[in-house]
């Protein structure tokens, strides 16, 4: 009984880990900068670049809702700033942020 009492708890307790794992998937969107997010989708690749090098973080605009997404590896997009991409990304819902696996030029 103690074993599976034991197993029992073992298994609810890595349950949520499987809840908060990442979706990887392939996205179209816009690199952009925390201060405009979306703002600037397709038009504002100076005004992106000028913004990250005053201090401001990328970000990651998706096509299809243009939600802002954080990129917790922002060295990745360094060569991407304004321009309009698709990535292979592992996404974190709750913390609305982003992993770039792999980026291209749309």
């Amino acid at each position: 009984m103690k074993r599976v009492t034991m197993f029992a708890i073992a298994a609810l307790a890595f349950s949520p880990l499987a809840v908060l794992a990442a979706d990887s998937s392939q996205i179209s969107g816009y690199i952009s900068d925390s201060m405009c997010g979306a703002k600037h989708t397709g038009t504002g690749a100076a005004c992106v670049k000028k913004c990250i090098e005053g201090g401001m973080k990328p970000v990651f605009v998706d096509d299809a809702k243009k939600q802002v997404w954080a990129i917790d590896n922002p060295g990745a997009v360094k060569t991407f700033y304004g321009d309009h991409v698709t990535v292979t990304a592992s996404t974190d819902a709750s913390a609305k942020s982003v992993h770039i696996d792999s980026i291209a030029a749309k």
